[in-house]
């Protein structure tokens, strides 16, 4: 079975909405506009709309025919990413600095078609929960909703979730079981030293050269601290000081990521980090503190919700195309936050285009949206079977 045909006379329809929400993109927390296309869909297909949760959230709620009494959440974040488009698309970004170049408008849009199908049919038994997430990149959209009380006021047995995936081809679905997307802290490390004139470095306690220093001992955790049997990442994203040629700066301010699919690891690489800034600290007489957060946990997909997924994927393309060994994924996904309190899975589709997501060249292929909005239709139908 192909893609579903119903949701396949809705593709032109898909492809004008997911582009009107890539010329107006809007970064976390501030879907304002996003969040009321959605709503606005949903209540127009006769879906029970809820707004406000986790800030700009949208859920909608479905039953199907029957009495069933299972739920299952599908997810799909909004928002876009704080960095400038370079592309020529004729629906390009008209904000500056905001660019759907992760891809969630097309998430979005796929969950809007899923909506619209299942809205149509009613072809299940049970309740479907439309979770639309604000603020996925980074700022805890996820972590909002749920302390909003998502799964109190709106309870899944189990849920799912997709991405768009450059490094597949089109027609490619990859579905890992266990941990799939690693856990992230982000990091912000400030150092005050003593700033002079650049003649007269005897005089200072030179913030670059601390914040040189300890950018390369921190390199020292993962090659020389981590055991090399488990992955990990530390890098160093931003360095900031100075601001003349002739002034030794007394601050900098290094920030950068962590990541690891081992919690131990994390707490481990943090605990090295603290020690490692405290000993710089001292060796040069400056003061320095290490900011380090918990952004986002490791993505483990459960194997039943895995198995869901892999047969349905094999309705949906060719069961050639259906890959179970994809190899884990170093970023991080905030939909593991959803997944540690109700067991899913999440999956990728591949498309068109080579270009990665996070690039300002990156183009989504709508040729896909019917592929993800059929994937979520068909879990629903499988998992909550009429009769």
């Amino acid at each position: 079975m192909p893609t579903i045909e119903l949701i396949d006379g809705y593709a032109e329809e898909l492809t004008a909405i997911r582009r009107d929400l890539h010329a107006h993109p809007e970064i976390g927390f501030e879907e304002v506009r996003t969040s009321g296309i959605v709503a606005e869909k949903l209540k127009g297909w006769g879906i029970e709309v809820h707004r406000g949760l986790g800030g700009t959230g949208v859920i909608g709620v479905l039953k199907g025919k029957g009495s069933g009494g299972k739920r299952i959440g599908l997810r799909a974040d909004m928002d876009a990413l704080p960095m400038e488009e370079n592309t020529n698309l004729k629906w390009r970004s008209t904000i500056p600095g905001r660019f759907h170049g992760c891809g969630h408008d097309g998430h979005t849009t796929m969950l809007l078609g899923t909506a619209r199908y299942l809205a149509e049919t009613k072809n299940f038994d049970g309740t479907v929960h439309f979770i639309f997430q604000p603020a996925e990149e980074g700022l805890g959209g996820a972590r909002a909703m749920i302390k909003d009380g998502l799964f109190q006021k709106f309870p899944c047995d189990e849920i799912y979730g997709l991405h768009n995936a450059p490094d597949l081809n089109h027609g490619e679905i990859a579905i890992l079981p266990g941990p799939a997307m690693a856990g992230a802290d982000f990091f912000d490390i400030t150092i005050q030293g003593y700033g002079a004139h650049g003649a007269m470095p005897e005089r200072s306690r030179d913030a670059v050269v601390i914040a040189t220093t300890l950018a390369q001992a921190l390199q020292t955790i993962v090659s020389r601290n981590v055991d090399p049997l488990k992955a990990a990442v530390l890098s160093i994203t931003q360095i900031h000081s100075g601001s003349a040629y002739n002034v030794i700066p007394g601050d900098a301010k290094l920030c950068g990521t962590v990541r690891a699919f081992d919690d131990g690891v994390r707490a481990l690489i943090r605990e090295r980090m603290h020690a490692i800034c405290a000993g710089i600290a001292a060796t040069f007489q400056a003061e320095i503190t290490a900011d380090i957060r918990d952004g986002f946990s490791v993505l483990v997909n459960e194997e039943e919700q895995s198995r869901v997924v892999e047969a349905v994927a094999k309705t949906v393309v060719d069961p050639a195309n259906v890959f179970t060994r994809a190899t884990p994924k170093m970023g991080s996904e905030d939909f593991a936050d959803m997944m540690q309190a109700v067991p899913g899975a999440y999956f990728w589709i591949g498309h068109d285009g080579s270009v990665p997501v996070h690039n300002p060249g990156y183009v989504l292929d709508d040729k896909i949206l019917p592929i993800g909005a059929s994937m979520f239709a068909r879990i629903i139908e499988t998992r909550l079977p009429v009769g």
